[in-house]
């Protein structure tokens, strides 16, 4: 793990390192709101740390892993289990910063699909149904996350972005599926340019923060 947390016991960084413990800034049962499984039902994981310094993120009190507490893999597995999840997202912050193998085990054997959200700017770790990759300029992806990407996820904040899209896209495999998704702030100016995007770029498809207008989190 390169992301330090401060002031571990020895004990505390050797489950961290293992992945049986997690700095969780929340937690909660919801409805997926974007990309490919919109609509779903699904609880999300939302771990703390995050060093690829999206300046538009609207998550930032998520990036020091420091404020968010260390919690056990199987007291989330306990909280999943209280729900009729059938599914978890595992989202953050950059939560491939941690080893989630020990953490999709126990969900696995539960019979609980596993989804992960990433920036793929770390190794990939844990056993996955659903590996949606939305790369950043700040760090841009390692190789070898994108042929395990089932959905790539472009967040557009300006016209150059969809330069990137393309890049990114001759990356990934082939049943990959294509997202552009408005970055919420500007979303009424950059959802125009998407449409008329897709409709010349039909093998795109748009993502919404359904979430967001259904006033949901």
């Amino acid at each position: 793990m390169t992301y330090k947390l401060h002031s571990l016991s020895s004990e505390q960084e050797r489950s961290l390192n293992e992945g049986r413990l997690l700095p969780v800034m929340e937690q909660f049962y919801t409805i997926q709101g974007e990309g490919f499984n919109s609509g779903k039902a699904a609880y999300f994981i939302r771990i703390g740390g995050c060093d690829v310094g999206c300046h538009w993120c609207d998550v930032k009190e998520s990036w020091d892993a420091n404020l968010h507490p260390l919690t056990l893999s199987e007291t989330l597995l306990t909280e999943v289990l209280q729900y009729k999840a059938q599914s978890v997202v595992i989202t953050g912050g950059e939560p491939l910063i941690y080893n989630l193998s020990y953490l999709t085990a126990i969900l696995k054997k539960e019979g609980i699909e596993t989804f992960i959200e990433t920036s793929g700017a770390y190794q990939l770790s844990g056993t996955w149904d659903w590996v949606c990759l939305s790369p950043k300029k700040t760090m841009a992806p390692l190789n070898a996350i994108y042929e395990k990407a089932h959905e790539l996820k472009i967040i557009v904040h300006n016209k150059h972005d969809l330069i990137w899209a393309e890049e990114q896209a001759q990356q990934v495999g082939k049943t990959c599926y294509l997202f552009l998704q408005p970055e919420w702030s500007k979303h009424a100016q950059v959802l125009p340019l998407l449409i008329d995007y897709v409709k010349e770029h039909p093998r795109w498809m748009i993502s919404l923060q359904t979430h967001k207008y259904m006033h949901i989190p």
